[in-house]
């Protein structure tokens, strides 16, 4: 009796044990993809070519999504090119808008 009773507290454990670690990767994974938001961002506003825009960027699984207004193809190519620098970024979307400053 003692004896199944150890065995199936052990069981029990395992199963708790399997069941953290994968919440653990969860987490890691949507912490990652908020420190790579911050350091896309960082990046955007240093960069001297689009630092003064409103730009944002938003991460999910590594995939970077930026959006705002920009005056030029030349500035969409530049924030692009300013998020793929950023360690951990798998891939860079634009949802980048060109206006017409003279509008």
């Amino acid at each position: 009796m003692r004896r199944a009773c150890s065995v199936r507290l052990l069981a029990e454990v395992l199963i708790l044990v399997l069941l953290l670690s994968g919440c653990a990767t969860t987490t890691s994974a949507t912490g990652d993809d908020a420190s790579i938001s911050t350091r896309v961002k960082i990046a955007l506003l240093n960069d001297p070519q689009v630092g003064a825009l409103r730009l944002d960027a938003r991460t999910f699984q590594g995939v970077v999504t930026l959006s705002g207004t920009v005056r030029s193809q030349a500035e969409v190519d530049q924030a692009i090119a300013a998020a793929r620098k950023i360690n951990g970024v798998r891939d860079v979307k634009s949802e980048l808008r060109i206006t017409n400053p003279r509008s």
